[in-house]
């Protein structure tokens, strides 16, 4: 079925498959947050860049950074606090080298620490890229510096700071994925400092074809099993397809796993891998058929069976016209069922067909290649790999590939993203009120957003957003602590941010708070507000109101304020001015009452994106305005009150309310809640009241009524603007009736405008006198013509077209030759060299 699916996708084309966003599962987060409304912790130290490599050692409250040249220990709870520094440089002669090879002596020739692993109590396994010449070192944390017994770190680390790169390290071993030579053309995966030396993937692209590392992990399947099965590391990677070779090249998410108790063969693979498998990833929208076939990050969820574990992948396209990312869901058993009951591929030789791999169908040997030694094994004299036949290994060697994919958990992504690109992911288990736990996933995009999820059984809801980065770049490292975490930690080129897993507090009402669907927060009704009941364990769960089915019905009703009670508000009249009514919800819509009915849009009132616009503010629009926020949620629709207000008008004089103003300086109107922003050169929106709060400020007294002849009266009385509009008018007159004036005089304008012109001057303006002479000249040799001949003719009659009495001319008349032209004027003075109106036909 995947190879099907396989040729069915690669076989549409390009255009229409990857012109636009899959369709799935997508969410819009509810909320987002700007960066200032988020407590954000960050550290930076000037001249240091990379701070990609994170290590958390939660019983001792420490947070360990990697970063070029440098290393630090931060303070967990506040990363903005340094404990200690190490630092660890590259020596000249070194980066010259490094030049010399051709990469650069400001960046790539530096140090940057890649590795940062717990080797003991009071030690940390440091590698670094070292100028392309990886080396290793113990960090000593009792001074915290390095102990100076440098090791070769090729197999360990990258070479190239920007190159893919994978470590982990089990029981004291370093198993790594990364490339093993300076240009990075031999991949291996590898395990380092083991009593038994080094075991490594064979050279092969059978075994790795150009793979990029994003994950790996150990996940401990010999605890508790009645079999005897061996711990696995598992790798998480992206790699050019071997099973296919046409339209270029097809990039595959795989899934490879080892056995830790791996030790190689005897003969056949020594020093070799035996148990080395891998199988794809597959994560696709089974409606259209849409494979999201590069993995840029992996997470597994840990439980104590290790068969209820989850892999949680974050998957984009390889195509940069698909602006798509999906989240994938795998269940370990499924991963366990491919791998230890999965069909092997193998190479094939037929031509014209674009299947490298085919499955293999003939008899396996025994024992199952890659299999770990179980207890069954050891019961045929097999007690490990060294005591394998080579007849396995032989298998093993050459058929690295399982055909059976690993299916997502609901054979579809959990949530597809459009028009973002995900890059890092962290998930942990929360219990709700109701007892049951629920996965959250924080995801990092490439823009240094932060984004929040809950899974449910049926559905991926997105809480909400944040900007972690001041500056719009990838995040390269998410780490979250095992249990009860507060607080996540983020790497990134620039610095390290410390950001909250919950904003509980910024949901102002109850059913704000119920909405958001938050595992982390329920509504406290003795403290009236939206709190993270993890953090007060002490107090029982009837304290606290949580619904994440988005139930709002279970807030409690408050009693409804009277108008009096709202902030107070005095406007001008005439004047345009904005009540403001902030949405926290994307989900939610506004909805305006105006004296307890709905109010629409119309002539006089506009909604827009920050509240609602009044123009021409006049007697009818004084009173009670509420802004209510109207959220679905299914086939439900919640409202509640978000701001209210009492509006009058201010009828004072306008000497007086200037005077006024420079009393109070206008300093009582707050610029984030300012209820009035004139929208005109004109307009004067005064607030002669501080703001009032619903519930904490005391009623006042209520606006004097005004009939409408008095406020009319009032309003041509106190808007000083006509004279101003008076005398801009009459200016823009003037200046029109000089502007035309002007081009009339010049002759610029048709006409009309000459004909006047001369009315009004009484003459002509006179001709140029370029070829006044020559002018003169012509009528003179015309008007002696005439008087000769005795008969007038046109100036431009040639004498061929009509007789003396007007009759035609006779044939003989036109054929003559004159003797003399009609037109022989002596221009030679003066000649024109323009004049093609008096050139005879």
């Amino acid at each position: 079925m995947l190879r099907v699916a396989l040729l069915l996708f690669l076989s549409l084309p390009v255009n229409s498959t990857f012109g636009a966003a899959a369709p799935g599962p997508t969410r819009t987060p509810r909320t987002s947050w700007k960066r200032k409304d988020v407590s954000l912790l960050e550290f930076s130290e000037p001249g240091t860049f990379n701070y990609s490599t994170l290590l958390l050692q939660e019983d001792k409250g420490v947070l360990y950074v990697g970063a070029r040249e440098a290393i630090f220990e931060l303070n967990l709870r506040n990363v903005s606090v340094m404990n200690r520094k190490a630092v660890w440089n590259v020596p000249d002669k070194e980066i010259g080298l490094c030049a010399i090879k051709g990469k650069s002596k400001e960046t790539d020739c530096l140090n940057y620490i890649r590795v940062l692993e717990v080797q003991s109590d009071d030690r940390l396994y440091v590698c670094g890229t070292h100028a392309f010449q990886p080396m290793c070192d113990f960090l000593f944390l009792g001074n915290f510096t390095l102990e100076g017994t440098q090791e070769d770190g090729k197999g360990k680390c990258s070479f190239d700071p920007a190159q893919s790169f994978t470590t982990v390290m089990v029981d004291g071993n370093l198993y790594s994925g990364t490339a093993y030579n300076f240009l990075g053309s031999e991949p291996i995966i590898s395990r380092n400092r083991h009593p038994q030396g080094t075991l490594r993937t064979e050279y092969s692209t059978s075994w790795l074809n150009e793979p990029s590392f994003v994950f790996s992990d150990v996940v401990r399947e010999n605890k508790g099993s009645t079999t005897g099965d061996d711990d696995k590391i598992y790798f998480f990677f992206t790699e050019v397809s071997v099973e296919y070779d046409f339209l270029g090249k097809l990039f595959i998410p795989r899934i490879a796993r080892v056995c830790k108790g791996d030790l190689g063969g005897q003969r056949t693979l020594q020093k070799k891998w035996t148990s080395f498998l891998k199988a794809k990833l597959l994560c696709l929208v089974p409606k259209t058929g849409f494979i999201f076939n590069t993995v840029r990050d992996v997470f597994i969820l840990k439980r104590d069976d290790w068969r209820e574990s989850v892999i949680y992948g974050v998957f984009t396209s390889q195509w940069d016209n698909v602006e798509s990312s999906a989240v994938c869901a795998y269940s370990m058993s499924a991963v366990q069922e491919v791998f230890s009951k999965g069909k092997y591929m193998q190479k094939t030789t037929v031509q014209q067909s674009h299947t490298k791999w085919v499955r293999y169908n003939s008899i396996l040997p025994t024992p199952r290649p890659g299999a770990c030694v179980s207890i069954s094994d050891h019961q045929q004299g097999i007690n490990s790999s060294l005591d394998l036949p080579d007849k396995t290994l032989q298998f093993v060697r050459d058929h690295p590939l399982l055909e059976d994919p690993v299916l997502p958990i609901g054979n579809s992504p959990k949530l597809i993203a459009k028009d973002v690109h995900y890059v890092q992911i962290a998930v942990e288990r929360v219990q709700a009120l109701d007892g049951q736990q629920y996965d959250v996933m924080f995801i990092g995009t490439d823009k240094g957003i932060l984004r929040k999820s809950v899974v449910f059984e049926d559905e991926v809801h997105v809480i909400e957003e944040m900007p972690l980065l001041s500056k719009s770049e990838t995040i390269k490292t998410l780490v979250l602590p095992s249990n009860g975490a507060r607080f996540l930690y983020v790497g990134s080129d620039s610095g390290v941010v410390q950001a909250p897993t919950a904003l509980c507090e910024k949901y102002s009402t109850c059913e704000d708070c119920l909405l958001a669907r938050d595992p982390y927060c329920a509504w406290d009704s003795g403290k009236d507000s939206c709190v993270s009941f993890h953090q007060e364990p002490n107090r029982p769960p009837q304290d606290f109101i949580q619904s994440l089915k988005g139930d709002a019905d279970q807030c409690p009703k408050g009693t409804k304020l009277s108008c009096q009670a709202y902030e107070q508000m005095r406007v001008q009249p005439g004047s345009t001015f904005k009540l403001p009514c902030q949405l926290g919800s994307n989900k939610a819509k506004a909805m305006w009452k105006f004296n307890g009915k709905m109010l629409n849009s119309s002539q006089l009132h506009q909604y827009s994106a920050a509240g609602l616009v009044i123009y021409s503010m006049g007697p009818d629009h004084q009173g009670c305005y509420e802004c209510w926020a109207l959220e679905e949620m299914g086939d439900r629709s919640f409202s509640w009150l978000l701001h209210g207000f009492q509006l009058g008008l201010d009828l004072r004089p306008q000497s007086t309310m200037a005077g006024l103003d420079r009393g109070l300086g206008r300093a009582m109107v707050p610029k984030e809640s300012s209820a009035s922003q004139p929208l005109g050169p004109n307009d004067s929106v005064l607030i002669l009241a501080p703001p009032i709060h619903l519930a904490t400020v005391p009623p006042v007294a209520n606006t004097p009524h005004v009939e409408p002849g008095e406020a009319s009266a009032n309003y041509l009385q106190s808007n000083g603007s006509t004279t101003v509009l008076l005398f801009f008018t009459l200016l823009f007159c003037f200046l029109f009736l000089a502007t035309v004036s002007y081009n009339c005089y010049m002759q610029y304008l048709p006409g009309p405008c000459l004909s006047m012109r001369a009315a009004l001057l009484g003459r002509k303006k006179s001709p140029p006198q370029d070829y006044q002479p020559c002018e003169t000249g012509l009528v003179g040799s015309v008007a002696q013509q005439k008087r000769a001949n005795g008969v007038s003719k046109d100036v431009r009659d040639t004498g061929c077209e009509k007789g003396p009495s007007g009759a035609p001319p006779s044939h003989t008349a036109c054929t003559s030759t004159p003797t003399e032209e009609p037109f022989d004027a002596d221009c030679e003075r003066q000649p024109i060299e323009y004049a093609d109106a008096d050139i005879p036909p």
